[in-house]
């Protein structure tokens, strides 16, 4: 039997929707409040949960589009300016933060593990929702999806979180629920690990090129090399 890979970084990079949180009832909300002005109709939360991934832009349009039909560059930014407002109203309301994470996070950060997010998550939105969820303080740096000009999968985001704690790629891991997530890692040279119950644009995550799977992030510890 071959035995399960271990990995020794020193700095652990996580994805935040999908991944450290679930994000989508807040997200769907939001969305639903946007449509409602625009007179389009509404989405469940479980279509919204396929369009999360590439960041609110990407999102709101898809929110618009899918299914019924292209918008004008006016309308989708209109929509965007709504759904910012919308959700910096009620970002936080009913995220949850899924099993494991705050026990694991906590246990990462005794051993003397640099963490941080790096997301497509607009960045004025992941401090407060991190800090109402009880996790901002276990974070050394927060990457958004427009804190750079290049968002993932793009692997400029991973890198600059990697200058910001003192690492270099290969000193670091990459923890998504998305091809997304993979494609950052891959192009950034870090290895990366994908959560089973993310979001994922509605693909199955076993399709995604990835150094592992977990079905809860208590199985990430077993997963790292012990610590000299």
């Amino acid at each position: 039997m071959t035995a399960t890979p271990l990995f020794a970084p020193r700095a652990i990079f996580f994805d935040l929707d999908g991944t450290l949180v679930d994000s989508v009832p807040d997200l769907a909300e939001a969305a639903r409040r946007m449509l409602a002005d625009l007179g389009e109709p509404a989405r469940s939360d479980a279509e919204v949960a396929t369009f999360v991934g590439k960041g609110i832009p990407v999102m709101v349009e898809r929110a618009l589009t899918v299914g019924r039909g292209p918008v004008t560059a006016a309308r989708l930014a209109d929509a965007v300016a709504r759904f910012m407002t919308h959700y910096a109203g009620i970002n936080g309301q009913r995220t949850r933060l899924y099993p494991d994470v705050a026990q694991t996070l906590e246990w990462l950060r005794a051993r003397g593990y640099r963490l941080g997010v790096v997301t497509n998550k607009a960045e004025t939105f992941i401090a407060p929702l991190l800090r109402e969820l009880g996790i901002l303080a276990y974070m050394d740096v927060l990457v958004g999806g427009d804190t750079l000009a290049q968002k993932k999968p793009d692997p400029e985001p991973l890198w600059h979180a990697c200058a910001a704690v003192g690492v270099e790629p290969g000193e670091a891991l990459m923890v998504g629920d998305s091809g997304n997530d993979a494609l950052c890692a891959r192009r950034a040279g870090l290895p990366v690990l994908l959560l089973t119950y993310g979001y994922n644009e509605g693909v199955a995550v076993d399709t995604e090129d990835c150094d592992g799977l977990l079905s809860t992030l208590a199985g990430l510890p077993p997963r790292l090399a012990p610590r000299p």
